[in-house]
């Protein structure tokens, strides 16, 4: 017997990563009913949950899934033992405001952690993976829309979910055609009960030898996944126009490069990565008919699926006549400052020039309720309360910056034409990825006529996240003592400037000389 003490191993990825997950929790959900009143677009969110909770008819421009979830969040928080001491029936009934904000909380939670783990699939790195969960956790403005009633932590959260599970699939070794042989189970002839007695002892066998899942189920909850986003807005399909465009640039730069991949597969006999090679590289083993069953029939069955409690309560308008609706409705919205003060165009986003103020009071007293009613004069109260819809400045314009380098990169590649020799093996794989389904979440809003917000960016920003962390990670880990410096230098910015911002992010009372000093530029206002 070997009585030699084993070395022991932390799992120092999965304790950052549980770390970054309560830091998460923990700023979500501190005081996250002290506004007693629907902040921003609380209301219509809540509010149409709560029709459907009492049974009256609803009608939103956008698909029902994100209120037929608050909704559900809102019945489960009115029988919670806690959370109850704030109330208004702002929503039609007389619900607490942790009823409709603690299922927000609780998903824009898990983002770092998802976005995390999608770039430990793509990379394997593990410095990697943690430097992009937190960022993603220093975000402000992630941080703000899960803090109330809102929908896009859902569309985000759901996208994501689609993409982690597409590289799972790719890291999964393809199916065999040929069917396993089938098990043997008692034979069950006669009796009464047999057919019950057979079912439990397949059940039995399923329990007991439970497998992880295989390539197609994968692809089919990344499917499901991509569906639920376009089911919470359409503007959730971009997250599958980057599925969609990868998987075509994965075939097309195997097509310039001449070569008949047949069953291409990037693992050795222990199935472990090659050096640089990617799950993306996989894509090729996907042909068309995946595509189409996996990443349009499976998203378009789901999302029409989310659509029956709504069609079952309000069965006029039916499901197509609601579509046209919801499409009138965006094309006729208009844009403009007259539309809504804080519209602002697509360009504008990557540069954060235009925020969105969702809640501002003011008051003498800051053991007064907020809000107070009647509410004081303009110009009156000495303290403010502000909820900015922002992101984390420094965070932004680095991202910004980081994405802009590598889509000038690939212009580069493809103006010399080396693109036409590259693989999606690392780095040039997660060049390519960031850059495609950033364009897929940031192009498409050319097109849109409707004012927009800055909050429309949140899809794509995740995606120039990738890229910042991408360069960061390099730094830390180059020969040159200068280069780490400037990470280490850039993420004790993003670090500050979050501790700086956290004010505005959670509503924290501040003075009017501390107001404006964070207010950097007049359009913030």
């Amino acid at each position: 017997m070997n009585l030699e003490k084993q070395p022991l191993t932390i799992p120092w990825f999965k304790l950052a990563l549980t770390s970054i997950l309560v830091f998460s929790l923990v700023l979500r959900f501190w005081r996250i009913e002290q506004f007693n009143t629907l902040v921003f677009d609380e209301v219509y969110y809540p509010v149409f949950a709560n029709r459907y909770l009492i049974g009256e008819p609803v009608y939103n421009a956008h698909p029902p899934l994100s209120q037929l979830i608050i909704a559900v969040g809102m019945w489960l928080g009115s029988h919670l033992p806690f959370g109850q001491d704030v109330t208004n029936s702002l929503t039609g009934s007389i619900r607490s405001t942790f009823s409709y904000r603690w299922l927000n909380a609780l998903t824009g939670s898990f983002i770092p952690v998802v976005m995390g783990a999608i770039a430990y699939q793509i990379t394997l790195q593990r410095s990697y993976g943690l430097l992009v969960a937190l960022f993603a956790a220093l975000d402000g403005l992630f941080l703000v829309e899960s803090r109330y009633g809102l929908n896009n932590v859902y569309l985000v959260l759901f996208g994501l979910l689609g993409h982690l599970f597409c590289l799972l699939a790719l890291h999964s070794p393809p199916q065999s055609r040929r069917r396993p042989s089938p098990r043997r189970f008692r034979h069950y002839q006669r009796g009464r009960f047999r057919w019950i007695r057979r079912i439990s002892d397949r059940v039995s066998v399923a329990w007991s030898e439970r497998r992880p899942l295989t390539r197609r189920q994968h692809l089919a909850l990344s499917g499901v996944f991509c569906g639920l986003s376009a089911a919470i807005k359409w503007n959730g399909l971009a997250f599958l126009l980057g599925l969609y465009l990868i998987w075509f640039l994965a075939w097309l730069l195997r097509w310039s490069r001449g070569r008949a991949e047949q069953n291409y597969s990037l693992y050795s006999s222990h199935s472990l990565p090659l050096n640089g090679a990617t799950p993306l590289q996989n894509l090729t083993q996907l042909n068309l008919l995946h595509i189409l069953f996996y990443w349009l029939l499976i998203p378009a069955v789901t999302y029409a699926l989310t659509w029956i409690p709504h069609l079952i309560m309000n069965p006029q308008p039916g499901f197509w006549e609601m579509h046209s609706k919801i499409l009138r409705f965006h094309q006729e919205v208009g844009s403009g400052p007259d539309i809504h003060p804080y519209c602002s165009p697509w360009y504008s986003w990557p540069f954060m020039w235009r925020p969105v103020a969702y809640f501002y009071y003011t008051t003498q007293n800051p053991e007064e309720m907020i809000p107070a009613y009647p509410p004081l004069p303009p110009g009156i109260g000495s303290i403010i309360y502000d909820v900015h819809a922002m992101g984390n400045p420094f965070l932004w314009w680095f991202s910004s910056a980081a994405i802009l380098l590598l889509i000038l990169v690939v212009i580069q590649q493809c103006w010399s034409g080396k693109i036409r020799k590259s693989s999606l093996s690392l780095p040039m794989g997660l060049v390519l990825y960031g850059v495609v389904n950033y364009c897929a979440n940031l192009l498409p809003w050319m097109k849109v006529s409707r004012c927009v917000f800055i909050y429309h960016y949140m899809g794509a920003s995740v995606f120039a996240t990738f890229a910042l962390a991408w360069m960061i990670d390099n730094w830390l880990h180059h020969p040159r003592p200068l280069y780490r410096y400037l990470g280490l230098g850039a993420i004790a910015l993003v670090i500050i400037a979050f501790y700086f911002w956290l004010p505005l992010y959670l509503g924290l009372p501040l003075s009017k000389e501390g107001y404006q000093i964070r207010m950097w530029f007049r359009n913030w206002i």
